[in-house]
């Protein structure tokens, strides 16, 4: 007779969500105004682009290559910031006018 085996799991990931919001030509090519995203904790700004690009496909994956964003209402120089978990990120497509 053997010995029982436990099972074992691999201790649970520690994840973040934050809120997108698509503003125009980037919410029409999103599909939708916002949605929450679930990251890696530590996930960059730029972790996250790149996690939309690969959800929603090619037309937003142009879109977020020119576009600026906000994070917390404040615009984003540094991709490779952390977002707090709770945070708002805005994805602003160029704009024309005046």
């Amino acid at each position: 007779m053997s010995a029982p085996t436990r099972a074992t799991s691999a201790p649970a990931a520690r994840t973040t969500t934050v809120t997108v919001r698509y503003f125009a030509g980037a919410k029409a090519a999103a599909g939708t105004r916002s949605e929450d995203v679930t990251l890696p904790e530590g996930a960059t700004v730029e972790d996250l682009v790149a996690a939309l690009a690969a959800d929603h496909g090619d037309a937003l994956a142009r879109v977020l290559a020119a576009a600026s964003f906000l994070l917390d209402e404040v615009a984003v120089r540094d991709r490779t910031v952390v977002p707090a978990p709770g945070a708002v990120v805005d994805v602003l497509p160029p704009f024309a006018g005046g």
